[in-house]
């Protein structure tokens, strides 16, 4: 029983002294590198002063832009554009001196740099060809910002908003937003609608063939001469456009101002619905109305 008594006693001596002389080891560790903690605590909380603080001054270099850019008069889609490519390049140069500020050499990151830049360029060469659709819309001007324009691949449409590095946004008539690459606006045909200030209202209208002719053409012309919002500098027409199954179709044409086009449709299409009614002219069946 001593023996064992003595053998548990050296045991919990022993243990001790490990113990200790691994605590003394961890402490005079933490006691070497504690200076070099330290640093680099410091230049990580200035590191992170830094990005607040550079984030501030990207956002009040590119407002400052913007507003320079807008007191030039230049193109709305320009100025979105760079606004966008400077505030990009703004944080790439801040990511760049927080990651030097933090010890890393510059010959390394302009390797990781180049490295990098190889691989990105190949997993995203359709975003580089957005880029350079981007450009392309900014050169040419097939469309501007408050432009209503119609994708035709697609079929997408709706009044120009933003035109960004990479996309194009747009906002339909109910006020959804779409958003398409510049490079699919740039290689595929679209329609300007709103390209200049007035636009030909082209309707056809089918009436039946027992009804009068020439009192239906009489009819749309006077409703084309005392509706006001019909350019009158401009030549408006009534003629046969053709002899349908159905009936007859008579073509319609007007120029409006642009903005105005879908309304004054609406308002002429009713006033030839009710001034048929009122001189007995017959719609065809299986007709009616149709236009562009």
């Amino acid at each position: 029983m001593i023996l064992q008594k003595l053998t548990t006693e050296e045991v919990i001596e022993n243990t001790v002294g490990e113990l200790t002389k691994e605590a003394n080891g961890l402490i005079s560790y933490f006691e070497d590198k504690f200076p070099d903690m330290l640093t680099f605590g410091i230049k990580v909380i200035l590191t992170l002063i830094v990005f607040f603080v550079g984030r501030i001054i990207i956002k009040w270099i590119c407002r400052l832009t913007r507003k320079s850019l807008a007191r030039s008069r230049v193109d709305k889609g320009v100025e979105q554009f760079i606004c966008s490519l400077l505030n990009a390049a703004l944080y790439i140069l801040l990511v760049i001196l927080l990651v030097t500020n933090l010890g890393v050499e510059t010959t390394s990151i302009a390797a990781l740099v180049a490295s990098a830049g190889v691989a990105v360029g190949l997993a995203l060469q359709g975003s580089l060809s957005n880029f350079a659709g981007g450009v392309l819309i900014l050169l040419l001007k097939p469309f501007v910002v408050g432009d209503y324009i119609i994708e035709d691949s697609h079929g997408n449409e709706g009044t120009v908003k933003e035109i960004q590095i990479f996309y194009t946004k747009m906002s339909t008539v109910d006020n959804k937003t779409v958003v398409i690459p510049n490079g699919t606006l740039a290689n595929s045909s679209l329609t300007n609608v709103t390209a200049r200030d007035i636009r030909q209202l082209d309707l056809q209208i089918v009436i039946s063939y027992h009804s009068d002719l020439r009192k239906a053409k009489l009819v749309i012309e006077q409703i084309l001469v005392h509706n006001e919002a019909i350019i009158k500098e401009e030549e408006h027409q009534v003629f046969v456009s053709d002899l349908g199954a159905a009936g007859v179709v008579i073509g319609v044409r007007g120029w409006v101002k642009t903005d105005e086009y879908t309304s004054v449709r609406w308002q002429v299409l009713e006033e030839i619905k009710l001034a048929f009614d009122e001189h007995g002219v017959e719609m065809a069946v299986s007709g009616t109305i149709n236009g562009k």
